[in-house]
C-alpha cells in the first residue's frame, strides 16, 4: 500500500511554504497577490504594524521589521480594499522623495512608519530624529534619520552608513 499524507499534512505544508516565500521573499510573493483582498494579505503576512488611511482613498499598511530588521513594507491598498501594491519603503528612491519645509510627522510616518528605535531630542539643534536601519548600495548597513523641527515639519533627512558593518563576520582572513 503507497503512503498517503493525511489532508491536513498537505495543508500545513502548503501553508508553510506560503509562510516561508512570505517571509523570505515578501516582495515578491505581494506582487503575486495584486488584486487580492485585505483578508489575503493578512493571511499571508499577519496583522499590520500600523494602519493608514492617505489622502487619496487608499489604505497602507505598513510591516516594520524595525529595530533590529532592515525593512519597512507598505501594503497599499485601493477604495475596495483590493491589493493594489506592496513594496519596501526604506531604500534610497523612497527616502528622496521626503520633502524637507513640507512633510509632518504623519507624513513620515505614513511612508515609513513609526521609528521602532528610541525617539531623539537635540536641544541644541532644537531638533527631534526619528532612526530606521536600513541598507544602502545593497547590503551596506546604514541609518536613516529625519529631523523634525519644534512644530512638527520636516527639517532635513540624513543617511548615515555603518562603517563597520554591523556584521560578526571576521574579515581578517
Amino acid at each position: 500500500m503507497p503512503f498517503r499524507f493525511a489532508p491536513w499534512i498537505a495543508a500545513a505544508l502548503a501553508t508553510a511554504a506560503v509562510s516561508a516565500c512570505a517571509t523570505l521573499q515578501p516582495v515578491q510573493t505581494a506582487e503575486k497577490m495584486i488584486g487580492s483582498p485585505q483578508s489575503s494579505v493578512r493571511d499571508t503576512f499577519g496583522a499590520p504594524t500600523e494602519t493608514y488611511q492617505l489622502a487619496d482613498g487608499k489604505t497602507r499598511w505598513i510591516y516594520s521589521k524595525q529595530p533590529l530588521g532592515y525593512e519597512v513594507y507598505a501594503a497599499d491598498f485601493d477604495a475596495a480594499g483590493r491589493l493594489a501594491g506592496f513594496r519596501q519603503m526604506l531604500t534610497e528612491q523612497e527616502i528622496y522623495q521626503a520633502r524637507p519645509g513640507l512633510w509632518t510627522k504623519h507624513d513620515v510616518a505614513e511612508r515609513f512608519g513609526m521609528p521602532r528605535e528610541p525617539i531623539q531630542y537635540y536641544p541644541l539643534m532644537k531638533r527631534e530624529a526619528w532612526s530606521y536601519r536600513m541598507y544602502v548600495s545593497g547590503y551596506q548597513p546604514a541609518h536613516f534619520s529625519a529631523y523634525f523641527d519644534d512644530r512638527g515639519m520636516l527639517d532635513r533627512t540624513m543617511i548615515i552608513v555603518d562603517a563597520i558593518g554591523g556584521d560578526s563576520r571576521d574579515h581578517s582572513k
